[in-house]
């Protein structure tokens, strides 16, 4: 694998490439439909609309220049709580940590941003998102069968507390 950079959301075309990653990709593995892009549609335009760069901010992976990963920290309806969103590596740049990094990077801006937990929401069939999280000392605290996406799902809903992990 190339040379990979994790930089803040902001450049032209970053906002529109993370909904067309996403769409493009889980329909690709998952047989998602475009509700499911809607969603992701949707989280950017409300981030790109009025994310308090204090609390609140984005992150893309490129490869060598190119995008291929990204995740948002934004703040939760809780107070002191953050949310992990919309976290995506492209197949092209899997293997090889960027999830991870990404991952930590969301956390570690949680965390200096002083948000008390971070909260994230997935399905289980995104196993390799759940080594990611797992491995960074999120813990599974709820489940819940849904249909979405076109698809019968299991929701999954995660906590991490920042005070418990260094």
């Amino acid at each position: 694998m190339g040379e990979v950079r994790i930089r803040e959301i902001g450049q032209p075309g970053d906002l529109g490439w993370v909904v067309l990653a996403h769409g493009e990709q889980y329909a690709a593995e998952f047989g998602w439909d475009t509700t499911f892009e809607a969603l992701v549609a949707r989280i950017v335009a409300d981030f790109a609309e009025s994310a308090d760069p204090a609390r609140e901010r984005g992150w893309i992976a490129e490869l060598d220049g190119r995008r291929v990963g990204c995740v948002f920290c934004v703040a939760d309806e809780e107070p002191g709580t953050a949310k992990l969103r919309i976290l995506l590596v492209h197949p092209d740049a899997r293997g090889g940590g960027v999830g991870k990094r990404l991952a930590d990077t969301c956390v570690g801006f949680a965390r200096s941003a002083g948000y008390a937990r971070v909260r994230l929401w997935t399905n289980d069939v995104l196993v390799a998102a759940r080594r990611i999280y797992l491995a960074a000392g999120f813990r599974l605290v709820g489940e819940e069968p849904h249909r979405s996406f076109g698809a019968d799902l299991v929701g999954q809903d995660y906590v991490l507390d920042l005070a418990a992990t260094p």
